[in-house]
């Protein structure tokens, strides 16, 4: 079992949602929800709540946030030089006096590929900050508030429920409630497998509302890959021709017989879109489970479900599973076909949530005793992160 820590309390959370610098508050973020998840295992045994995927999760986001992967994986597969060569060509020929190594230079600053990459990292950065300040806090409130209950109370669990929004998400709170009213009656449930269902209707619950609070972001996150081509297009010309060159390249588009370079200004813009999206999709579309685990988010969940949740008996896990799982007794079909999807995605996270739902790896710390000292003291820790 993990070394015992402190359970974050609301003003606790409430300290780190408002960092501003988005890698401290990731790795903060990171940290409590694993010092959540160990409080609720503490309580209710070796199974996976929320907050234990939730560590993972935001562990690996924090490898966008920092735009570690995607610069490494841009520098790797550049855009390819013939592309590039046979783009100069064709300006040369158009009128450009600059240098094949300037044109390249020119139509790369244009393009910015690296502004994809911010866009995605401040997009992911800001998904991960409000999952957290609602959901976080609502587990620091639940844990400060129920977890050391002795005995089922009404008069506690109603209250704490009550003052989540009802609705469904993204504005509504209905599905957290009844999230944490589940985690409430597992804590008391004596029988193995009831308490098992209980916590993964609660996490799916918690996961469902999270998945469609985060819809915007992720999907501005993949749409990082697109440019505004005009403006590309427009400053590029500007740089690399003259006036008289710039007007003969308008008269040809005019008059629908665009040039070679206006074909390989095109193709080269395709190629950045190919290359970029499949650069951000890599970096947003794979989860790292310790030790050494990473799941592809467009392949089926590996593996089989654990004995105590191969057959669902109870009748609201039942039926959530039936509203949005389509496979619900089995992983065909889990892999998300396009991320930016909420179906799609809903249903890889219900697989994972139940196929991992015993998986010890998962109570493993993610970071070590000297990472947590240097990131609580708002320090970049050292070592793989």
């Amino acid at each position: 079992m993990p070394e015992v820590v402190l359970i974050p309390t609301v003003t606790d959370v409430e300290k780190v949602a408002p960092l501003s610098d988005p890698v401290i508050r990731n790795l903060q973020i990171s940290q409590c929800y694993y010092e959540l998840a160990l409080a609720m295992t503490t309580r209710l045994g070796g199974m996976a709540n929320w907050c234990t995927f939730a560590t993972w999760a935001s562990r690996q986001a924090g490898q966008t946030i920092r735009k570690e992967d995607m610069k490494r994986m841009f520098e790797h597969g550049a855009l390819a030089a013939q592309t590039a060569e046979t783009l100069a060509t064709n300006a040369q020929a158009a009128g450009s006096i600059r240098s094949g190594m300037e044109i390249q230079q020119i139509v790369t600053s244009a393009i910015d590929p690296l502004g994809a990459v911010d866009r995605a990292s401040a997009a992911v950065a800001r998904g991960n900050k409000k999952v957290y300040e609602e959901i976080g806090r609502e587990f620091a409130r639940f844990c400060a508030s129920c977890l050391q209950d002795t005995h089922f109370d009404e008069a506690n669990i109603v209250p704490f429920c009550a003052a989540l929004r009802p609705g469904d998400p993204p504005d509504g709170q209905q599905y957290l409630r009844q999230a944490f009213y589940h985690y409430y009656q597992a804590q008391f449930e004596a029988d193995a497998k009831q308490r098992a269902e209980l916590m993964l209707l609660a996490n799916i619950e918690i996961g469902f509302h999270e998945q469609t609070r985060l819809q915007p972001e992720i999907a501005e996150a993949l749409d990082a890959v697109f440019v505004d081509e005009r403006q590309v297009r427009a400053q590029v010309l500007k740089r690399l021709f003259p006036l008289w060159a710039r007007v003969r390249l308008f008269i040809l588009r005019l008059l629908g017989r665009p040039s070679s370079f206006d074909r390989a200004l095109n193709d080269l813009l395709a190629e950045f879109r190919r290359l970029m999206h499949r650069i951000i999709t890599h970096a947003m579309m794979s989860l790292e489970i310790p030790p050494g685990l990473r799941l592809r988010l467009g392949d089926d969940v590996p593996g089989d479900f654990p004995a105590s949740l191969r057959q669902i008996t109870l009748p609201e896990l039942r039926d959530l599973l039936q509203k949005i799982d389509p496979t619900p007794d089995s992983m065909r079909e889990s892999g998300a076909v396009d991320w930016a999807e909420l179906p799609d995605r809903v249903h890889f996270i219900v697989d994972m949530f139940r196929r991992y739902h015993e998986a010890g790896e998962l109570f493993e710390p993610p970071f070590t005793a000297e990472q947590v000292a240097a990131m609580k003291a708002g320090r970049l820790p050292e070592g793989r992160l």
